[in-house]
């Protein structure tokens, strides 16, 4: 039905003094004895419009108009609203379009964001989801505009797979047979089943996204993920969506600064392009998260290798629930400390031990760390994860060998290293770890859609 977006009746000041026709659900309702005012949403904006009935003028305000959550047509004529120098509409004309029974879950102002978990077909509805969904479409779209202004091709990359990219197995499977006694082995099973072999959903996109590179020089992919984890943390869900960048003729420094430069770019757009959701976020769930933004995009990140950051934490004056030592993967207790106690700033940790750190990692010459390195954030942690990777086929072997891998299973991959081997890298971005820096949610599941976590599925 033809009707006018909420966010140009407030954007377009020529529309004030003509009629329009607005579409929206009702967010609340005032209704007193001469004047009855509606806040109405349509999903355009954050902010609700008003809707004044005058019923000294003898027009009643349609019993189920007044619901919370019902959906409404409204024909009106624009007016300036004197108190707050917005605008608002004198209606002359409501269309009940769906009703909304008492029984309406947002009946409350508040709820808890642990209560909205439970519904989350209804909790976009709330203007913290609302929010949330708006800012990770605009992010979604900076990272496509980013990579596509510096000449990175966009590449789709398999979700079902027959490897697995970071060698620990943590993968759901595929399969059309389900659960079975009729089969002595589980070579037996799968060699019955769709692929013929044991498959499953990709935990990243990066082993096909180097292939890509070796043909195409610069490409990204931004897709699901899936990780089989049990993990209940506020940082992990088995469904997240990711941002992976592989690039030919690129070394370790050249991926920190494309990172560092990317990151920059995104909370930039974000705080441009999102003014009214960024104030909401630091009114109702994050203090200062505009100055925090602005420190990260105003300065340079902290680029620190991961044995003198070992050195700093064993020196620090806190009592870590994980102990610290050489070789051990670091806890986000320990990331946080590191920026947000020591350094103040996002940091970049380099030159990992390479039995922490997967098999396709370039070897340093010192044969105990590799080229990696992740990017860690103050509140978050752990943002970005990336390495040059492995160029050399034989040091490549090695590692799988030492890993107790299946060569068979990545032959695709070794041949990348024998027909025109070069240097480079690449790096995954969490795409719900970033909004979550950006926006000050503290729970990954609330700013993906439909949170996938253990023992929860919708």
């Amino acid at each position: 039905m033809k009707h006018t977006d909420i966010i140009e009746i407030f954007s377009n000041k020529e529309l004030i003094g003509g009629e329009v026709t607005v579409c929206g659900w009702v967010r609340t309702a005032r209704n007193s004895k001469n004047v009855a005012f509606l806040a109405l949403n349509d999903g355009t904006t954050l902010n609700h419009l008003q809707i004044v009935i005058d019923k000294a003028a003898g027009f009643e305000l349609p019993e189920q108009a007044g619901k919370l959550g019902a959906a409404i047509k409204v024909i009106g004529t624009v007016v300036a609203n004197e108190n707050n120098g917005g605008v608002e509409i004198n209606a002359k004309e409501i269309t009940v379009l769906g009703e909304c029974p008492a029984d309406y879950p947002l009946q409350k102002k508040f709820q808890k964001l642990e209560t909205l978990r439970e519904i989350p077909h209804i909790r976009v509805r709330t203007n913290t989801f609302n929010a949330v969904f708006r800012v990770r479409s605009v992010m979604a779209a900076a990272i496509h505009r980013y990579f596509q202004d510096r000449g990175f091709v966009y590449v789709n990359t398999p979700l079902i797979t027959g490897s697995d990219c970071e060698g620990a197995g943590e993968m759901f499977k595929v399969t059309t047979i389900g659960y079975s006694e009729d089969y002595k082995s589980a070579e037996e099973y799968y060699a019955d089943d769709f692929f013929g072999k044991k498959a499953g959903l990709s935990v990243s996109g990066q082993l096909e996204g180097e292939v890509a590179a070796m043909a195409l020089g610069k490409i990204y992919t931004f897709g699901p993920s899936f990780r089989a984890e049990n993990s209940n943390t506020v940082r992990h869900v088995a469904e997240f969506w990711h941002i992976e960048p592989e690039i030919a003729f690129c070394e370790l420094p050249d991926l920190i600064e494309l990172a560092e430069d990317m990151i920059k770019y995104i909370i930039k757009d974000f705080m441009e392009k999102c003014p009214a959701e960024l104030k909401f976020f630091e009114d109702r769930f994050e203090k200062g998260l505009t100055e925090k933004l602005l420190n990260v995009v105003n300065n340079e990140f902290a680029v620190v290798d991961y044995t003198d950051a070992i050195e700093l934490l064993k020196k620090a004056d806190v009592e870590f629930q994980y102990p610290v030592e050489w070789g051990c993967d670091l806890q986000s207790e320990h990331e946080r400390y590191i920026t947000e106690k020591i350094y103040k700033k996002p940091v970049f940790l380099i030159n990992y031990p390479k039995g922490i750190k997967s098999f396709y990692m370039k070897q340093n010459p010192d044969g105990k760390t590799v080229a990696a390195t992740d990017l860690l954030v103050p509140g978050v942690g752990e943002i970005i994860g990336g390495s040059e990777r492995e160029a050399d086929y034989d040091k490549l072997i090695k590692a799988m060998d030492e890993k107790g891998m299946k060569k068979d299973d990545y032959s695709d991959y070794l041949d990348l290293r024998k027909y025109g081997s070069v240097p480079h890298s690449g790096f995954g971005l969490g795409f719900e770890r970033i909004i979550m820096y950006c926006t000050g949610m503290s729970n990954i599941r609330d700013v993906i859609f439909y949170p996938r976590t253990v023992g929860n599925i919708r």
